[in-house]
């Protein structure tokens, strides 16, 4: 429970360390922030409170797709018109954070009054953003249990599309949602990336056993999947997933950045449904339980830092729990209490299901 707990509180942390009230968000040089952060005396001279470091609309998505997943549910239908419902009150709180919008405008679509198709929305060409990715490692707290990935696979894509209906958009969010599985499962972390390669075609079937927007979803499909075919490769992965990564020695942060640039669609590292869990992906990979290292690879470079520092610090939390993390970022952290009581709901509602189905 401590580490479900740890990691909606770690989200939090690492996006509001790459969001800075916006100013590190919009920042094109990681070597900028990080000499930024050193004349602020570093990692270790940061205190997180509200006022200077509020949380940004990617987290309250987040938050607001957790609270959805601990109602007491029927059925997935039950809880997809419980996600809508949130989604379209949680647009007026979301004003004055500069919302994304990539995931404000789909919100439109969405059909609370609607008992039937409360959550279909059109094909959406511009919903290939991070948004869907950097709300849905929650979908994978709830449906951790290796039995439970149909109900992961559907899950995230449904809630995903709601607001990026495109395979680049709602992959992430199943990307994310599995890499939270695997890290609470135990499962080793050079491994997740090919295992996700494997899930990818669950991911198409339950598309075309919906028969929606299939003609729109193959042609746009292809993409994501080259480009973690590329990643892996880049890496030196193997397919079983058990080598160790390469990684140059002494990369700086412009380097970095170059890097995550030549992932990116459009030159903005994160920007994209296929490149923020990627990313947050690398940086963990990179670090390992080193909170000082990770901050430094996802949360401070020069793209969409709030959206990987979310996705990379929610996965840490799974992993390694709060120990190693300075207390001075997370004290006194926007919505603490809220996200402590999340992430244990979410520990509840897992157990609970297991217990039922044994």
């Amino acid at each position: 429970m401590e580490k479900f707990k740890a990691a909606m509180v770690l989200g939090a942390v690492g996006d509001a360390l790459g969001y800075r009230k916006g100013r590190w968000e919009n920042c094109t040089s990681g070597k900028k922030i990080q000499e930024e952060l050193a004349s602020m005396g570093g990692l270790e001279s940061l205190k997180l409170d509200p006022e200077n470091w509020p949380l940004s609309d990617a987290v309250l998505m987040h938050m607001t797709t957790a609270e959805a997943l601990i109602t007491d549910y029927w059925c997935l239908e039950d809880l997809y018109r419980e996600v809508v419902r949130l989604y379209v009150e949680a647009m007026v709180s979301l004003q004055g954070r500069a919302p994304d919008p990539t995931t404000v405008e789909p919100c439109v679509h969405l059909k609370p009054h609607n008992f039937l198709l409360a959550w279909h929305t059109p094909f959406n060409e511009k919903g290939s953003g991070f948004g869907a990715a950097a709300k849905a490692m929650c979908v994978g707290m709830r449906y951790w249990q290796p039995e439970r990935l149909d109900n992961l696979v559907e899950v995230s894509i449904e809630i995903g599309r709601m607001t990026h209906n495109h395979p680049t958009g709602f992959l992430g969010s199943l990307t994310t949602a599995l890499f939270a599985s695997f890290a609470i499962q135990g499962k080793p972390l050079v491994a997740w990336g090919c295992e996700l390669m494997k899930v990818i075609p669950r991911a198409e079937e339950y598309c075309k056993k919906t028969i929606r927007h299939m003609a729109e979803y193959q042609e746009n499909w292809f993409y994501f999947e080259a480009k973690w075919q590329f990643y892996l490769e880049e890496r030196e992965i193997d397919k079983q997933g058990q080598n160790k990564p390469s990684f140059s020695d002494g990369y700086d942060a412009e380097e970095t950045d170059k890097m995550y640039k030549r992932w990116s669609s459009e030159g903005r590292a994160g920007r994209r449904g296929h490149d923020a869990p990627m990313i947050a992906y690398d940086a963990l990979l990179a670090a390992g339980s080193n909170w000082t290292e990770l901050c430094k690879r996802a949360m401070f470079h020069g793209g969409e830092s709030e959206a990987t520092g979310l996705i990379a610090g929610c996965l840490y939390g799974l992993m390694n729990g709060l120990n190693q993390v300075p207390q001075n970022l997370h004290r006194d952290l926007d919505k603490r209490e809220r996200l402590e009581e999340l992430g244990e709901a979410l520990y509840k509602a897992a157990s609970a299901e297991k217990c039922i189905e044994k």
